[in-house]
């Protein structure tokens, strides 16, 4: 047998070698993720939480949203800081019947620059939001940039848990914006943290349609 025919058939041998691994790798991964699918048998309702100085926590939230809306639930959407500008989620989300969409907010608050008229604001957002946390016929509710006027102290956070504890069974909410308060992570069933890695406003690259707006 010549050198370059035992050279392949080395390689045969080692690539047979190595596939053999990974399906025994991937048999045994396959065997505990299906335990661990066996084992979550609760179905309820569950409170996702996004927070985090990175981005993508409300885009998250609408992803969610669109999710959804495509197995026919019926949502809601409160807005508590954006408001003064239009967004394509809102301009796209708008369109779904099944969908209730509150635009809230008047913008951040070093745009109002006015405490009392950003607090008046909050509370009104809050008021339409407890309704959709006390109501069974939602499925969904995103409560975007919650946590901000949370963490300005514009809304109650007791008020917040209490609604949250107490809403209907099987109702999913998710609550987006940095600074979540701890009693909140707490309280929820999924927390993902957003970390700045990089960001295209650092280098001067101003918010573009269908990424930031």
């Amino acid at each position: 047998m010549s050198v370059g025919s035992e050279d392949t058939k080395d390689r045969a041998g080692y690539a047979a070698t190595s596939d053999e691994r990974h399906r025994e790798r991937m048999q045994r991964k396959k065997e505990l993720i299906d335990r661990k699918i066996a084992r979550a048998t609760i179905e309820r309702g569950v409170l996702v939480v996004n927070t985090g100085n990175g981005k993508g926590k409300s885009s998250s939230g609408f992803g969610m949203l669109a999710r959804s809306l495509g197995h026919g639930f019926q949502c809601g959407v409160v807005q508590f800081i954006k408001g003064s500008f239009s967004t394509g989620e809102e301009a796209f989300f708008r369109r779904f019947e099944e969908l209730d969409y509150h635009v809230m907010g008047e913008g951040f608050t070093w745009e109002t620059q006015d405490k009392e008229r950003d607090i008046r604001a909050a509370q009104a957002a809050w008021a339409i939001a407890a309704r959709m946390l006390a109501d069974p016929g939602y499925d969904f509710v995103l409560l975007d940039e919650l946590n901000i006027a949370l963490a300005h102290r514009y809304i109650a956070l007791d008020d917040v848990l209490a609604a949250v504890a107490a809403r209907p069974p099987q109702q999913h909410v998710v609550i987006t914006g940095r600074g979540a308060p701890d009693a909140l992570i707490e309280a929820a069933d999924t927390v993902t943290d957003m970390r700045v890695v990089k960001h295209a406003f650092k280098a001067g690259i101003k918010a573009q349609k269908g990424i930031e707006l």
